[in-house]
């Protein structure tokens, strides 16, 4: 019998695996892979977006609860495993200056300290990829930058039996990905489709502010519009993060289906041999894993 492929997501908050990669997630569970969510933080600090619901006091009281509960419906929606790391959400700083992130918090941890729960994590669960977050987070908030540092850190020390000695047998994971679900040129495609359908974009404003930064190499195109509805589903399920009638939802799927089927990732990492562009996390990994 081969063996099970196993895919690790590494996501900074509770819901940001449900809106970067959740698709691509739970096309790979249908196809048998195992998949496991290491969550960094608790997402004690964030913000409710959800109009219907900013105002909650029991929500507002009990946040911390109440976004583990939404977790476990997203993790069960998508048919995932989830671990949490353990840290507590540093927040968003707003200001000028920015305020000083708070005493304790998951960016101000050093990074081998941060590391070593996801270290021993890999080494558990033994994933052959991983997914995280590029060296800018995939926008600047402190604790998805840190979700990149320890990302990189445990996927160069998982397999070296003389770092982390105390965390668990060596494994090596093969591949690291980067999401780069929000490309311009993603946005570009949904904006001019929906004004062709004759509809309201919901990024001409985005895209007005949307500055000049370089663009990341998509090295790889995962088709999965199979489950867009599966991810909104588990995006719904993280009540306090998002507004069931705003942005997000905006695009219908048979438009996102037919514009662009994929959710798209950078490789940073390859231990094997692979052929860029790629259509298949596991490519490179079917051929090299043995029965």
């Amino acid at each position: 019998m081969a063996e099970q492929f196993r895919l690790m997501a590494v996501h900074a908050h509770p819901d940001d695996e449900s809106s970067k990669g959740a698709a691509t997630m739970a096309r790979y569970v249908a196809e048998g892979v195992q998949v496991l969510v290491a969550t960094c933080t608790g997402g004690e600090r964030g913000s409710i977006l959800n109009p219907k619901l900013e105002h909650d006091e029991l929500i507002l009281a009990n946040l911390s609860e109440v976004r583990g509960r939404e977790m476990e419906q997203a993790r069960r929606i998508l048919g995932v495993e989830q671990s949490w790391l353990g840290f507590v959400d540093s927040g968003l700083p707003e200001g000028d200056p920015l305020p000083p992130l708070p005493e304790g918090c998951f960016a101000l941890q050093p990074v081998e300290v941060a590391a070593e729960p996801l270290v021993r994590l890999i080494r558990q669960f033994r994933p052959h990829v991983m997914t995280t977050y590029d060296e800018n987070g995939g926008y600047p908030h402190p604790d998805h930058v840190m979700c990149h540092k320890i990302s990189v850190e445990a996927f160069e020390a998982a397999g070296d039996p003389d770092r982390y000695p105390d965390a668990g047998d060596p494994w090596q994971p093969l591949k690291l990905y980067y999401n780069q679900t929000f490309s311009k040129a993603r946005i570009v495609a949904f904006h001019e489709a929906m004004l062709e359908a004759g509809r309201e974009s919901p990024f001409a404003e985005w895209l007005e502010r949307w500055d000049d930064r370089e663009e990341r190499t998509i090295t790889t195109r995962v088709e999965c519009a199979d489950y867009f509805e599966v991810r909104d589903q588990a995006l719904l399920a993280h009540a306090t993060q998002v507004d069931p009638d705003g942005f997000w939802f905006m695009v219908p799927l048979d438009v996102q289906a037919r514009v662009w089927p994929t959710e798209d990732f950078e490789l940073a990492r390859s231990l094997v041999d692979v052929e860029l562009p790629e259509s298949d996390l596991f490519a490179g990994i079917r051929e090299s894993v043995s029965a």
